[in-house]
């Protein structure tokens, strides 16, 4: 009776949490899935079932949307995972103004991303202080249009090197290299302060210990650190994934046509086909939407499968 009497109370506390997201999470979900059997935004338009996922299927501009994302998600998260963690083990030593250094870096990202980004776009103009910074060393780039070349890297980087690549191998375009740049220099600030919070919490006598049975360096971060602070760079690997699929703002501002499919990401292809003059219309890019949704649930779920295994929680054997 006891226990019927609690869960009615937390029912009750957990109500408007419950009507909020059922307001403005599930009910859109639902709302998008009706959308997308349609050829337009209203129930009432023309009945299509799934014909926007078949078209979908054949669509070329999708596939090369998703595979824009995919370099986008391997070029911002792995590296913002790295240089955080490299700037939170020198922010956590006793430095003078260890404090002023944390809000530094955190300020990036509280700054609005379309701010920041039209920031970026003025610094990769071909006549900014970059190419002349770069050309005064040696590097011949004066007249480099970064946000406007849609070659891939490595190709260019071949081109330098005297090495003939093949057009499949040339990698994410300039354009999308410097987006990802703008994409870690706004991420990194958050990734620093939590795992700045994870670092504060391995315990300094187990570090001590370790440094007595002669652990330090690679040994000591690998057995000792790593496996502490699991948690919260498994966290911030879901929640960096997630929102790199999700990314938009930065490529919308720098490269507002997608530079012809070489920085259109999915929700950038979504937002054109939806809204777009000459777009399929928003059934059509309500159902790419499901399928980004699915694709990062995916992945998620394989994150879990795979990685959830060598996470070490506190309590854990």
């Amino acid at each position: 009776m006891k226990w019927r009497r609690n869960g009615w109370v937390a029912l009750v506390c957990l109500a408007p949490a419950l009507a909020v997201l059922g307001s403005f999470q599930v009910a859109p979900l639902f709302y998008a899935v009706n959308v997308s059997l349609h050829s337009g935004a209203l129930a009432g338009n023309e009945w299509v079932g799934l014909a926007n996922y078949r078209a979908l299927v054949g669509e070329r501009a999708f596939w090369q949307s998703l595979e824009v994302t995919f370099w986008y998600v391997l070029g911002t998260v792995p590296l913002t995972l790295l240089v955080a963690y490299w700037i939170a083990e020198l922010l956590n030593r006793d430095i003078r103004g260890r404090d002023v250094y944390r809000v530094l870096f955190f300020m990036p990202y509280v700054v609005s991303p379309v701010a920041s980004s039209a920031v970026w776009k003025w610094i990769f103009n071909a006549s900014s202080q970059v190419n002349l910074w770069l050309d005064k060393r040696g590097f011949e780039v004066r007249d480099q249009v970064w946000l406007l070349q849609p070659r891939g890297l490595f190709t260019l980087l071949g081109e330098l090197w005297g090495v003939d690549v093949p057009s499949w191998a040339g990698g994410p375009s300039l354009a999308l290299c410097c987006i990802m740049v703008v994409s870690i220099w706004t991420m990194l600030g958050f990734a620093v302060v939590i795992l700045l919070a994870g670092l504060s919490q391995v315990p300094t006598e187990v570090l001590e210990a370790a440094q007595l049975d002669g652990a330090s360096g690679w040994r000591l971060r690998r057995r000792i650190i790593w496996p502490l602070l699991s948690p919260t760079l498994f966290f911030l690997l879901i929640i960096f994934i997630i929102k790199a699929f999700q990314a938009f703002n930065s490529i919308y501002v720098m490269t507002p046509g997608g530079l012809s499919g070489r920085t259109a990401t999915v929700t950038f292809y979504i937002y054109e086909s939806a809204f777009m003059a000459g777009g399929r219309g928003t059934g059509f890019g309500s159902a790419v939407s499901l399928v980004l949704l699915t694709v990062i649930l995916a992945l998620t779920f394989i994150q879990f499968r795979v990685l959830g295994r060598r996470v070490h929680y506190g309590g854990a054997a």
